[in-house]
């Protein structure tokens, strides 16, 4: 499966309690970049570029998948240089727990 069809499943793994109150934009500047918002607890994936995100990522497509299934630590990921991140910080860190992986 390749990180845009992962990335396309999100909205039904959506934990709408986790994403209370949330309203954001996540770019995942992968080999065809996507952009997730998150508003009012529903989850779009759009493919493209936003014009403004909260939080970029920056992975091959193999380690965001693996890290959005928990098999990657993001910490580990970040500062081996798989992952790069623009923007919120504290966001980032809460991206795997908007979602149920057992859902993707």
């Amino acid at each position: 499966m390749s990180a845009n069809e992962f990335l396309a499943k999100l909205p039904q793994a959506l934990n709408a309690d986790a994403a209370s109150g949330t309203d954001c934009t996540i770019q995942f500047n992968i080999a065809k970049p996507v952009y997730v918002t998150i508003k009012n607890g529903v989850c779009v994936v759009n493919d493209g570029t936003a014009a403004s995100s909260d939080v970029a990522l920056t992975m091959d497509d193999d380690d965001l998948v693996q890290l959005l299934k928990g098999e990657l630590s993001g910490m580990s990921a970040f500062m081996s240089g798989k992952l790069q991140l623009d923007g919120d910080m504290m966001l980032a860190q809460r991206i795997s727990g908007l979602f149920d992986a057992s859902k993707l």
